[in-house]
Formats: C-alpha cells, structure tokens, sequence
C-alpha cells in the first residue's frame, strides 16, 4: 500500500514540475541497472543512453510527450523486460 502511495505522489510531483517548466530528471532503469536517463527542460523532452545500453533502447526515436508512464511502457515493449523511469531531484 505504501509502494502505492509513493507512486501516486512520484506521479503528481513530476506533472506539477513539468506543467511549471521546471527541470525534471528521470532514471532509465533495466533490472536494477542505470541504462539512460530523460530530461525535461522548459519543455523540451530528451533521452541519454549510457554506454553498453542494448540498441533496442538506444535506437528509440518516437516523439516524447512528456507521459513518462507510456514511455516506460513503450520502452519495455521494445525491449521484451520491464524498464522503469524514477523521478530524481533535480
């Protein structure tokens, strides 16, 4: 139950921040491993892969609307394994 309440809270912080046009910074996760990560910046939506990410991730080129959870779905469908995006404190 707590898990769920963190998530709501995850969520409602990262669209009050990105509504405001403050930065945002999200962890790209595979398997507990760092792989990426997205930044939002007056705006503008960006992906960075770390070295070693398996293409499929890094091949990634569909627009970024800025709903993190369609992308974490999109990216995992790409690559057959859950990815997770963590809001971190910018």
């Amino acid at each position: 139950m707590l898990s769920l309440a963190n998530q709501l809270v995850s969520r409602a912080t990262r669209f009050i921040l990105t509504a405001q046009d403050e930065p945002a910074l999200w962890a790209i996760t595979v398997h507990g491993r760092v792989v990426g990560s997205l930044v939002c910046e007056r705006g503008t939506w960006r992906l960075a892969w770390f070295e070693g990410t398996d293409r499929r991730l890094a091949d990634y080129a569909s627009p970024i609307d800025g709903n993190v959870e369609v992308l974490a779905e999109a990216l995992s469908a790409r690559l057959g394994a859950p990815v997770r995006l963590e809001s971190l404190s910018v």
